[in-house]
């Protein structure tokens, strides 16, 4: 996981120097208001022009990355902060100043948009929530290494407000060298457009191993949107177990599965009402059967995770099927690096037609995508003669990603699930047509004795059940069925490479699904309190008398103050650690139920201790506790989980589109709520203020039991498949 980590953490630096941003505009503004003069409304726009910059470059940030790429905008972004940085430090008048201010507003609106998305992509499942929490605490820690410099620059005799804001040029360059000679691009957005072996060499740098097959081809199968998913149920075995004379039932009962690696496969046997996956699919959870307005997709994510192996203990290999060892089929373990022999094999199997067409490589990929072994069937009853020279060879090419011979490595796609595909034949014989499926498979935690009587069979302990989500392949193209084309194989991903935002794939059930859950987790966090808190901050610590205490050792009350919000800072660093170590254990959906509650408790105390005359020293101590209390659970919480959540539910072709939308909504709430909050304090009071935000929280808190699913440890392709398959399974509960 090495690879990974490192890079997570250089990318994070983006949303280091947006924390540095943010502490040293606050502190640097009481000495630029002095300097230049300024009147109310232009020392406010100064402080707004870079949230104005990060809005309006979030508008079309989302789309440009599912163009270009993550890594140029991202390499963009470390050079707008530079910019920003030297025109700061030159400002000659505040005119040049603003126009620095939107400068560094771009470079904030790119690095909080596409960071936790190129985290997304590059993580492995198991650690994708904790590594997407360092943006976090990469912001906090640049928040509080700023607030010290300014304090320190705070106690000289003249300070410099131009270079407090200039010295953001100096860590921009670092962040500038970093996504240059560094960060690779991310190996989804490059698999989407077509580009396989850069692919897969980023993938074999940042898993640290040769063995990414799995992996490769379950980016490939993450390109498609949509899709008519179906959950189905195996019991699974070994594929020698047909050599062996043990069957897991009748010829016409068996299906055999085909992994992502050379020689792997597996029979099947179809059950019904045995998965925790499925029971909910057709029923929902005994919890929820009484909540009508449970979302189904909340259903069908929690029961995975009732059965998920937890995450981050152990190694990377999945732990799906524990007796995977004994199920790799005994093909040859040598794979020739052949260019398809399409004449060949129409030759030796004229009779055969499948539903789906084969395509060429390219230079990116010097063996088809999607080899003969997923045309092959071995199939359950004795194959014709003329069938025979077929599987020979077939055997010989049983992998996705044909290339130099490997050892099968791990064979999981993260969280538990594995990726495979079967072929179902129909038609008459001699005019055979196939249909080819991607199937989903994670493993049902149960007990030998009750695989032992579902598939009633000796040595039970060879056999796994599972649920699965099956689905078109991905790269299935229907405008060649017409070309009767010799097996399965489909077009390459170059041929279906997204060219420009996918705005169609907007309607889609699925994504609008997940728009809805992410645009509302980001009004919602927005409305929270948050900015209230940090508004009301000094006050409470200034009533507590933590200003006067400072003001007796000889430290000024402008210095006081940047050294109480360097300190309330650091309070953040431990709490946001302990989220990164809880975000993959405890899930996404745990921690906001439980720290939203906590945030509901200390506003309402806050209200009580505003109305009720407690004395000053008990009101500011109660004040400082909760307002302390609330900042640790926010930035355990609400703070980093929206926007991993809206990084990990979209999928891949329009994954920086939605997430720009996402963006954009939660730039334009931060826009309302820092200009209606001195509105509302002078209409409503603080009491009001703290009401409101205390109702927002609690309508928080049901959004996210009815609405927000957990998708810890799952990966991203899996979760988009489920929010299809949820969205479908609302829309036929709001027509029953």
């Amino acid at each position: 996981m090495k690879g990974a980590v490192l890079v997570a953490i250089a990318a994070s630096i983006g949303n280091f120097l947006q924390g540095w941003d943010n502490a040293t505009i606050a502190g640097a503004i009481v000495y630029i208001k002095k300097d230049l003069a300024l009147q109310t409304t232009m020392e406010g726009l100064v402080v707004a022009m870079s949230l104005i910059g990060a809005t309006v470059i979030t508008t079309c940030s989302g789309p440009i990355s599912d163009w270009l790429g993550r890594r140029p905008m991202l390499i963009i972004s470390s050079v707008l902060y530079f910019l920003g940085g030297l025109v700061m430090l030159w400002s000659p008048n505040v005119y040049v100043l603003c126009l620095a201010r939107l400068l560094d507003g771009f470079g904030i609106g790119l690095a909080v948009t596409l960071v936790p998305v190129y985290i997304s992509e590059t993580a492995p499942s198991e650690i994708r929530g904790s590594l997407n929490t360092l943006p976090q605490f990469s912001g906090s820690g640049g928040m509080f290494l700023s607030y010290c410099m300014v304090f320190g620059m705070s106690l000289t005799p003249s300070p410099s407000w131009r270079l407090m804001l200039g010295v953001l040029s100096i860590p921009s360059l670092l962040y500038f060298a970093l996504t240059i000679f560094f960060l690779p691009e991310s190996p989804r957005w490059l698999v989407s457009k077509g580009r396989m072996m850069e692919a897969k060499k980023v993938l074999q740098r940042l898993r640290g191993r040769e063995d990414v097959s799995g992996e490769m081809a379950l980016l490939v199968e993450g390109l498609g949107i949509g899709g008519d998913t179906s959950i189905e149920e195996y019991i699974i075995g070994p594929a020698e177990e047909v050599a062996d004379g043990r069957e897991l039932g009748t010829d016409k009962d068996k299906i055999r599965l085909y992994g992502s690696q050379a020689g792997l496969s597996w029979l099947a046997k179809p059950v019904t009402g045995q998965s925790s996956i499925g029971l909910a699919s057709r029923h929902g959870s005994i919890i929820n059967q009484s909540m009508s307005l449970m979302d189904p997709m909340v259903t069908l994510f929690g029961s995975i995770h009732e059965k998920l192996p937890e995450a981050g203990t152990g190694s990377m290999r999945s732990t799906l099927f524990p007796n995977f060892g004994s199920m790799f089929s005994t093909a040859e373990p040598h794979v020739k690096n052949e260019q398809w022999d399409e004449e060949s094999l129409q030759r030796e199997g004229e009779d055969y037609m499948s539903d789906a067409a084969g395509g060429d490589s390219d230079d990116n990929l010097q063996s088809p995508l999607i080899s003969r072994q997923t045309t092959s069937l071995e199939k359950d009853m004795p194959p014709p003669p003329s069938h025979g020279s077929i599987l020979s060879s077939m055997r010989r090419h049983s992998s996705l990603m044909q290339g130099s011979a490997e050892q099968v490595g791990s064979t999981g796609i993260g969280g538990g699930w594995q990726l495979a595909w079967k072929w179902t034949e129909k038609g008459e014989e001699g005019k055979k047509q196939g249909e080819f499926k991607r199937i989903y498979l994670h493993e049902e935690g149960v007990s030998a004795s009750r695989r032992g009587s579902v598939v009633s069979v000796p040595g039970e302990g060879e056999f796994v059940q599972a649920a699965a989500l099956v689905s078109q392949p991905a790269l299935y193209s229907k405008e060649l069925i017409d070309g009767h084309p010799v097996g399965p194989a489909m077009v390459h991903p170059s041929e279906t490479a997204s060219k420009g935002p996918s705005w169609k794939a907007l309607l889609e059930p699925g994504v609008k699904h997940a728009l809805i859950v992410g645009v509302g987790i980001q009004i919602l966090q927005q409305f929270s309190g948050i900015n209230g808190v940090l508004y009301y901050t000094p006050q409470i610590l200034e009533e507590a008398g933590v200003e006067v205490l400072l003001s007796d050792v000889g430290i000024g009350s402008e210095s006081a103050s940047f050294l109480i919000s360097a300190f309330t800072t650091f309070l953040m660093l431990p709490c946001i650690g302990l989220a990164m170590k809880l975000m993959d254990v405890s899930g996404r959906r745990q921690l906001l139920l439980t720290t939203i509650p906590v945030l509901i408790v200390s506003l309402i105390i806050l209200v009580i201790g505003s109305l009720v005359n407690f004395g000053n020293v008990a009101h500011a101590a109660i004040s400082t506790i909760c307002v302390v209390v609330y900042f640790c659970c926010f930035v355990m919480g609400y703070g980093p989980i929206p926007n991993i959540l809206c990084s990990e539910i979209f999928p891949t072709r329009v994954r920086g589109l939605c997430i720009a939308i996402c963006a954009l909504v939660f730039w334009i709430g931060d826009i309302i709520i820092t200009y209606s909050l001195p509105v509302m304090l002078s209409s409503l009071g603080l009491a009001g203020v703290f009401a409101i935000y205390a109702v927002v929280c609690f309508i928080s808190w049901i959004f996210v039991f009815l609405k927000v699913p957990e998708t810890k440890g799952m990966p991203l392709e899996v979760i988009s498949e489920f929010f299809s398959v949820g969205a479908r399974q609302a829309a036929a509960a709001k027509n029953e």
